[in-house]
């Protein structure tokens, strides 16, 4: 199905591979008569046309890009703007969507959801920006209606900003990136890697594009082929697929670790921009006749099967077909993995009870948000279940178009009516279930998805409750296929159905009536208006010449997601309120870590206060007794901050509170193996938290010191190994290593974070 070549390729016209050998340049010259070089055939891709137009630093090696517009959503965007209020922000320098979709329901906290959004929209008015209201359109779905342009750069703060098939590159990054661009900065990258997404081939009939989407994260994931790369899809294939289902590829690529997507566009890119009354955004987009890539993802989407990603990960996939061929067998080996996510002796998970009569049975069925809720996908489900019903037993299904204009089309065409007559339940444009905020199945209970992750909890149960539930990753045709089946899991292949595939029409009205467009229109005489939970960020320090370490949390799972490091769900409302939300931190993976957290940082705000730290901690008096014998030392121009260790943190979401919780109790690095990705490396950088990588024996647990000597001089002197000691073990010597940072990224983590960086500047 899916093949991944071991080096690189140069694509010719669009469509041929030649592998990269000692041959390949003398092929081409014969093949086509084209003379290259490999340094020529690199510029030759799609992604290094954009990433050259937007780049301001006039070298391809070391990027500092501009973004045409900016998006977020309602978790993220309170503690962005006033980020960057606190760094000087006037007016917004491109247009910036504020959209809310994620805290859209005020079930927790009162009034807190709401006055977030009225927070929102005082901005928007005051600093020239764009708001969309509640229940109006889910982020990424706006965003291809009225953002996209072809050749454009868009970044979002949310991990799924991906608009790759309408020919826009975009990257979702934390909130910390998207005040750059708001104070005219620059996004800082090296040139990343391009990896070709080769299609061949046409999908059968029933498979959607979570399939397609499943069987290459399937491919990709573990090996990090594309990890921190820009993926382009390519090939003939594109041609058989509507542009609704290159959009369910493309969007499902975050799942990778892959950096942006960029695709092939031709007419019917060029229809869709028509149908949403933009034809002058359409850009034709392909690759030049020679193009180089660092990879190549081979996909024949004809042989492709519907899948399943079982939980914990998009990457546990499987075919439908193989999975009730081997129910007992592969549902054992899903629980035997599950103990390591899980990491609780207290959860009984189990999934081999879910077999009724042989046949794998669920309770839940959600179509929903960026990857689910597109017009095509409800279609489908809709042409499946017409004339069928999804019984009276436990299996519920809900479905939520992904923006008011899918939703009043659906309700025009009759579609709506027939996912309700089937016993569906139709809900308005919202984030939470992919995210823990809305339909939480009951204990124990397994929901089928379409929807971006089934990561532990990210379907709302708690397991430090007691409570554990999951979710399958399935692309709408097969779940609507279970619904038809009343539970049983099937696959859209084994039912027959007609898909009639109306066309679509888009009625901008309804962002007419709704939308405030204040875009060149910032008034700074508009009052910002403030919740009681909107809570500005505590001050934080400069670095000192050397830190002393604690390590108040050892996690070993191969990967950390950003879930596990600030949970979502009902935590989203206090993202407004960083010392509120900073409670919630590693709750469902390290309950323990907030108090020992805020026990170092009693000892850092004594410290400040030029207090006696020895009266906060009397254990300090041995630690720096066994540092002074090496070193001199003065404890109290020595900065204390706790440090967590993780194999491979960041995986998942953009959400900068996965940093900014740690640093806002006295977080003052992370020790990792790597960092799954380079959005959470970023965000732990503009905290001004340091992105320690370690790849020694590990000598140091938890509650053990470690003292970083000259760490200030070292990041001053642009040094990558940092010699460190293990306090407690005899003062044992470890080397850190801080990887590769620009300038601004120093200067940023020597005075303390992006806000002070920003206020000094």
């Amino acid at each position: 199905m899916v093949t991944l070549y071991d080096g690189g390729a140069y694509l010719l016209n669009g469509t041929e591979l030649i592998p990269d050998n000692a041959e390949a340049i003398a092929a081409l010259e014969s093949k086509a008569g084209i003379k290259t070089t490999k340094e020529e055939a690199v510029k030759g891709t799609m992604a290094y046309h954009i990433l050259s137009s937007h780049n301001t630093s006039g070298n391809m090696e070391n990027l500092k890009i501009k973004f045409d517009k900016l998006t977020s959503h309602d978790i993220t965007f309170v503690g962005i703007l006033q980020t960057a209020r606190a760094s000087g922000l006037e007016k917004f320098p491109v247009p910036y969507v504020l959209t809310n979709c994620h805290n859209s329901l005020c079930a927790v906290g009162g009034t807190i959801n709401e006055d977030d959004h009225v927070f929102g929209l005082s901005c928007a008015k005051k600093y020239g920006g764009i708001y969309v209201p509640p229940h109006q359109a889910v982020i990424h779905q706006f965003a291809r209606e009225m953002l996209a342009a072809g050749g454009a750069m868009i970044l979002g703060s949310d991990s799924h900003t991906r608009y790759g098939a309408l020919g826009t590159m975009a990257v979702g990054e934390g909130g910390p990136e998207i005040v750059k661009q708001l104070l005219e900065q620059t996004y800082d990258i090296s040139m990343p890697g391009v990896v070709a997404i080769h299609l061949t081939g046409k999908p059968q009939k029933g498979v959607g594009p979570q399939d397609i989407a499943l069987a290459i994260i399937g491919a990709v994931f573990k090996n990090g082929y594309v990890n921190n790369k820009v993926m382009e899809f390519v090939g003939e294939g594109i041609d058989n697929l509507s542009v609704d289902f290159r959009i369910g590829i493309d969007v499902m690529t975050t799942e990778t670790t892959c950096l942006s997507s960029i695709w092939r566009t031709d007419d019917a890119v060029k229809e869709f921009y028509e149908i949403h009354g933009r034809k002058d955004d359409y850009k034709e987009m392909a690759p030049e006749k020679v193009a180089y890539y660092d990879g190549v993802v081979e996909v024949d989407l004809s042989t492709i099967k519907p899948m399943i990603a079982m939980p914990f990960h998009p990457s546990n996939v499987y075919t439908i077909e193989e999975l009730n061929n081997n129910l007992e067998d592969i549902l054992r080996d899903v629980e035997k993995k599950a103990l390591v996510s899980l990491d609780n002796n207290n959860i009984d998970f189990k999934l081999t009870d879910k077999i009724h009569d042989g046949k794998l049975y669920v309770e839940q069925g959600v179509i929903a948000g960026c990857a689910g809720g597109g017009f095509e996908n409800l279609c489908d489900a809709a042409d499946i279940l017409r004339g069928k019903n999804i019984g009276a037993d436990e299996f519920s299904l809900s479905v939520y178009p992904a923006s008011q204009p899918i939703f009043m089309e659906l309700v025009k065409n009759g579609r709506i009516a027939d996912l309700m007559e089937a016993g569906a339940t139709v809900r308005t444009a919202f984030c939470g279930p992919c995210f823990g905020a809305g339909d939480v199945p009951s204990n124990k209970g397994l929901s089928i998805r379409h929807s971006t992750r089934n990561f532990p909890n990210r379907e709302g149960s708690k397991v430090t409750n007691g409570q554990i539930a999951s979710v399958a990753l399935m692309d709408a045709r097969s779940i609507a296929a279970t619904a038809a089946n009343k539970g049983y899991l099937t696959a859209a292949t084994d039912i027959d159905a007609d898909f009639t595939k109306p066309k679509y029409y888009f009625d901008h009205t309804i962002y007419d009536n709704r939308v405030f467009n204040g875009v060149g229109k910032a008034d700074p005489s508009v009052e910002i208006k403030f919740g009681p939970n909107i809570v500005d960020w505590p001050k934080m320090h400069a670095l000192t010449d050397n830190v002393l370490l604690k390590v108040v949390s050892m996690i070993h799972d191969p990967v950390t997601t950003t879930d596990e490091l600030i949970p979502s769900g009902e935590t989203s409302s206090y993202r407004s309120n960083p010392l509120g939300l900073a409670e919630f931190t590693l709750s469902r993976k390290d309950p323990a870590y907030v108090g020992k957290a805020k026990e170092v940082q009693k000892v850092e705000k004594a410290r400040i206060a030029g207090e006696d730290i020895y009266a906060v901690d009397a254990n300090l008096k041995d630690v720096y007794e066994a540092i002074s014998k090496q070193f001199d030392v003065k404890p109290e121009e020595t900065e204390v901050g706790s440090v967590i260790f993780a194999v491979k943190p960041g995986d998942g979401s953009a959400r900068e509170q996965a940093a900014s919780c740690q640093r806002v109790l006295g977080g003052m690095a992370n020790i990792a193996r790597e960092y799954a990705t380079k959005r959470y490396r970023s965000n732990l950088i503009n905290w001004g938290m340091l992105p320690f990588v370690f790849d020694g024996d590990l000598v140091f647990d938890k509650d053990d010191y470690i003292f970083v000597k000259d760490i200030k001089k070292a990041i001053e002197t642009k040094e990558d190994t940092i010699h460190a000691y293990v306090v407690n073990q005899g003062m044992k010597e470890i080397e850190l290593h801080l990887g590769n940072l620009t300038d601004d990224e120093r200067e940023i983590i020597l005075k303390g974070c992006l806000i002070n960086y920003n206020k000094k500047n």
